[in-house]
């Protein structure tokens, strides 16, 4: 299914733009003229003539140009006769953030919006969703204000959200901590364009290299069984089922009107198609980030290289639990820091100690990546230690780009530590809280990359 009109449309109407500001068709519409949207976007509203300095149309049908995709924004009741009209200009692509059809029980409306859908051929994203957001085009559908909603800046992250409200939360924290989205789709009740149509078409997508999933019900087990088979060959998917209990379950009923079903078959098809699940909204996202950076983990082996005995400790621990291996650095490797270092702790973890400085970091990090017997590096930088500087990163940086085994890093600590942290992430490198969470993304990364076939 070809949905680029919904991520890269070059002339699009409104319907149902209110001069009231908190409306949601006025709030769509000023966040395309906020955000400098480069394509034409049309307001319609038949009982006005300007909004926000724009020209305003009775309908799309009086609008001169051809358009390429509709928003609809009006109540359910109304929706249908504009959803016509959109059929009688020759639309064939909308998004319908309208609720009030089968979430609500409303069968008989939804009944009558599946038939004129097909009557008119239209790709719906849609009913009762938050539509479409590119962070490399600038569209934007959602109806939220970007002065409540922060929008993630460019990246290789594409998210398939049943739910509106966890999307839009989700894309707000992931634009805090500086994750780079490639597209987003809430689609809620999934007329006619489903989540395994959304997932094909991200498959195919240059612009996104690792793929998340947060659903909720389906309506074509066999369908996304088949696509995901395909597309996780290619690109890591990752996903949560919500509903996973029988009070989950009820809820998603009357959420989008989706039968939740076993919890148990989801896991299954999951397995069997090759799809990473995450059992938290954290995972998801500590599993895509390490994804998006486009690096690979050939072995299980792990070299921990802290300056604090504690974190060395727990990482140990998490590493153990999670199947993955400890690393034996080689006598040479351990002999070299010695001699340059003789006061740190060469074993593994590498405990660098409290005093730790930049140069016995970059010392560490280096002679460990040119040791056979370490597949990859988590480095924890506790950047609260006085002897230890900014540069620590750029030295990280540095080595990273150098070399062919994955690092990446923990760092816990306020603002200050925030700030070195997307450093990190700017420049390709995964950095987590806590070591728990880097370690069961590097166990993700290890089964994926040897799963797949990519190390040989």
């Amino acid at each position: 299914m070809n949905l680029d009109k919904f991520f890269s449309a070059k002339s699009i109407a409104i319907v149902g733009v209110s001069p009231e500001p908190a409306k949601v068709g006025h709030i769509i519409f000023s966040n395309f003229i906020d955000a400098k949207y480069g394509g034409s976007v049309y307001p319609v509203n038949p009982h006005i003539d300007k909004i926000l300095g724009r020209k305003s149309y009775p309908s799309v049908l009086d609008i001169p140009e051809k358009v390429e995709l509709a928003i609809i924004a009006v109540p359910a009741e109304a929706s249908l006769k504009v959803v016509e009209q959109c059929g009688k200009k020759g639309i064939k692509d909308i998004v319908m953030v309208t609720a009030g059809f089968r979430e609500v029980g409303n069968y008989e409306l939804d009944r009558k919006l599946e038939k004129l859908l097909k009557k008119y051929r239209i790709r719906c994203v849609g009913p009762n969703c938050l539509g479409c957001f590119d962070a490399h085009t600038g569209l934007d559908t959602l109806f939220l204000p970007r002065s409540r909603l922060q929008r993630p800046g460019k990246g290789g992250i594409a998210f398939i959200c049943q739910s509106g409200a966890v999307g839009s939360a989700t894309m707000d924290l992931a634009a805090k901590e500086g994750y780079g989205f490639s597209k987003f789709v809430s689609y809620g009740n999934a007329m006619n364009v489903d989540e395994t149509d959304i997932l094909e078409y991200f498959g195919k997508d240059p612009q996104t290299r690792v793929i998340c999933m947060y659903i909720e019900g389906m309506r074509d087990g066999k369908k996304f069984l088949r696509t995901a088979s395909k597309i996780s060959e290619k690109k890591p998917v990752i996903a949560i089922k919500g509903g996973v209990t029988s009070e989950g379950g009820r809820a998603i009923l009357s959420h989008t009107g989706s039968l939740a079903g076993s919890a148990e078959v989801y896991f299954g098809a999951f397995r069997q198609a090759g799809v990473t699940k995450a059992d938290t909204l954290q995972e998801l996202f500590n599993y895509a980030r390490i994804f998006d950076k486009s690096i690979c983990a050939c072995g299980p082996r792990i070299q921990v290289i802290t300056n604090g005995g504690g974190y060395g400790i727990l990482s140990t621990d998490s590493i153990i639990k999670s199947g993955l291996v400890m690393a034996k650095p080689s006598a040479m490797t351990l002999k070299e820091l010695r001699r340059r270092h003789p006061k740190v702790v060469t074993s593994n973890p590498i405990d660098l100690l409290g005093d730790a400085s930049t140069q016995m970091y970059r010392d560490a990090i280096e002679l460990c990546l040119n040791d056979r017997n370490i597949d990859a590096i988590i480095v924890i930088t506790l950047y609260q230690t006085p002897r230890l500087g900014t540069d620590v990163v750029g030295s990280i940086i540095e080595l990273n780009k150098l070399s062919k085994k994955p690092i990446i890093t923990v760092s816990t600590g306020g603002e200050f530590t925030r700030i070195l942290k997307m450093e990190m992430e700017k420049n390709g490198i995964p950095s987590y809280d806590y070591p728990d969470e880097a370690v069961n993304s590097m166990k993700q990364l290890v089964e994926y990359c040897r799963g797949k076939g990519i190390c040989k």
